[in-house]
């Protein structure tokens, strides 16, 4: 299965902000973010930054890995979409530990 992971910018906005009714400015400023920062993140314009995940996490009581991890698959399925062709693999046997 190669289906894109979810963004979450996301998941934090239908899990978090509408279950709760906050407006983006509203959890903006909760965050201690700006509106437009907030925005773009959950618009799916801005990737997680540590920083925004700790907020959230800080907020919403749940792990900051939780967040960051969302992110890195997300990150990573996107990287592998557009894999480099040129790379030549090295030797197998380039380095041995003595």
């Amino acid at each position: 299965m190669d289906r894109k992971p979810t963004h979450p910018g996301t998941v934090f906005l239908e899990d978090v902000m509408k279950p709760l009714n906050l407006t983006v400015t509203d959890a903006a400023r909760m965050l201690g973010v700006s509106r437009k920062t907030l925005s773009e993140f959950v618009n799916e314009k801005a990737s997680l930054s540590p920083e925004m995940a700790l907020r959230i996490s800080k907020a919403t009581n749940t792990s900051v890995e939780s967040w960051m991890n969302m992110q890195q698959k997300l990150t990573l399925w996107s990287a592998r979409k557009h894999e480099p062709k040129n790379v030549i693999p090295f030797p197998v046997n380039i380095a041995k530990e003595g």
